[in-house]
Order: C-alpha cells, then structure tokens, then sequence
C-alpha cells in the first residue's frame, strides 16, 4: 500500500500496454523533472515494466483509489497530480485539480487525429507519432522534453505473435503459421510467441502469462513481426526490430518505437512472400 507524503507526486496513466510503452519517454522526462517523488497509478502490470522512473508503482483497481472517481471529498491531496490520459470534457481534471495542491499537469495521451482510422486523410503537417505528441505538451508546464534512446538488440532470432484481436481486419492467424514455416525451411531460428486469446498448436510455440519475464525474452533481441498490438510495442521499447502489420490507425502516429518497418493491410505488398524477403534482408543487413 502506498504511504503517502506531502512532497509526492501523484502520476495517474489508465492506458493498456501499447499506450504505457508510448510514454515511456514522458515517464523519462518527468522523473528528471521530480525526481524520486512520483507515484504512478494505473495498470500495475504494465507500469512495472518502466519501474526505473518511479517511487512506486499502485494498481488502480485496488480499493483505496476509489475516492478518486467517487463523488464528495477527499482528505488525499497530493503536492501535484500529473495526468496522462483522455479527457474530452475536462471532468477528470477538475475532479482531480481539487485533490493537487499545485495545478494539475495534463499530458494528452494522443492526438485526436488519431482516432482516424484512414490513412490518407491527414496532411503531413498533422501527422505526428504519439510519443512526440506527448512532449512537445511538456514545455508549457517548464518539463524538458527528453526522448528515451531505445538501443538495438541485435539476434538472429524471429518471433512471430499471431492474436486474434477484436477486429477480423488483422493478419489471419494461419499466415503467421505460415511464415513460420517458410522461414524455419530457410534455416532461420523462428518463435511463434501465443497470445492468451488465440490458442495455436506449433512445435515452436512459447506461451508466457507473466508479461515481465515476456520482457525477459525480448530483451533476447530480434526481429518481432505482428498486427498492430500492445506486444509491439513492448518490443519495440525492449530494442528489437519489429515489423507490423496494421489494419485500422495510421502507422505513422502509432508505430511502435525504436527500428520499425510498418505495413497497411489491404495493400498487395502485404504478403507471406514479402515479409520473407524482408526479414532476410534485416538479418543480413
């Protein structure tokens, strides 16, 4: 259980994983602005894997944060309550500006743009990633902007992550099944990683639960192919190179970090052929 002084700074992030891996250069910028004082708040699971950038880390599903979404007062006032989130009619902030006793800081988790799901409608002058999105907000709080430098994890290894997802849109599972085949006939050391909603039957499955000791094996390094998928971008933070597959949003303003090549379902490129070709390319580039 959190234990609370009058100097800490509560950070409140309710976003899933793709979007906690997004602002990990945000939890950069603000922790060398803070220093050892923030509290962060939201998925617990997720928030964890950035734990180098926090005092500690709280699930919001836990009882006692109930008062942050409960009408009538509170006897919890934090020195300054930083939000990373959506909100469209500002009733969060109010909410939660009565319980910081600085103003509160709100970091827009992404353009609304992005909610677009075209990807020809946008001029370029709109089109920016999520993570620079985020930071260019920080200079009008006086937060120097910091980018986190994600360094490549170089292997000869391939995972594939087929999930089902909730759209029909994405990638059909059986192309990854697939792949996997035509890259082991190449002599390639290929993984077929299991989402926890699409079981599949692989000699070369791996199933994890725990998404830390997922961490544990991206940090193994590679090339990591998928839809467009929170998993994504957790490898794409852990330094692999990734390559993905999208069906709705704009790759543009939601790739994952760090060494992507993205690809637009619907267009003819999209095939097992040519990600083949591609994935020899990066190992032997």
């Amino acid at each position: 259980m959190c234990m609370m002084n009058r100097s800490d700074i509560l950070l409140i992030h309710l976003g899933g994983l793709g979007d906690v891996c997004l602002s990990e250069s945000t939890f950069l910028s603000l922790s060398r602005h803070f220093g050892e004082r923030i509290i962060a708040l939201g998925n617990k699971r997720f928030l964890q894997l950035f734990d180098e950038y926090f005092k500690d880390i709280e699930s919001v599903e836990t009882r006692q944060w109930m008062y942050l979404f409960a009408k009538g007062g509170s006897k919890h006032i934090w020195e300054q309550i930083i939000f990373i989130g959506k909100d469209r009619q500002g009733r969060l902030r109010k909410r939660w500006q009565r319980l910081s006793r600085l103003p509160l800081i709100f970091i827009d988790m992404y353009p609304e743009i992005a909610t677009d799901k075209t990807h020809g409608a946008q001029s370029e002058k709109d089109v920016l990633h999520v993570e620079s999105y985020q930071l260019r907000q920080l200079s009008s709080y006086n937060i120097n902007p910091l980018i986190k430098t994600i360094t490549p994890r170089h292997s000869q290894q391939v995972i594939l992550y087929p999930e089902t997802g909730f759209t029909k849109e994405k990638w059909d599972v059986s192309n990854f099944i697939t792949l996997s085949e035509r890259l082991q006939s190449q002599g390639i050391r290929v993984s077929v990683l299991q989402a926890l909603d699409t079981p599949i039957s692989v000699q070369n499955r791996i199933y994890i639960r725990d998404i830390s000791r997922v961490k544990d094996l991206f940090q193994q390094g590679g090339i990591f192919v998928s839809n467009d998928s929170g998993m994504a971008h957790l490898a794409g933070a852990c330094g692999l190179s990734t390559i993905t597959l999208f069906s709705q949003y704009n790759p543009r303003i939601w790739h994952p970090r760090g060494t992507n090549i993205s690809y637009v379902l619907g267009n003819n490129t999209v095939t097992i052929d040519t990600l083949v070709s591609t994935i020899m390319a990066m190992l032997t580039g």
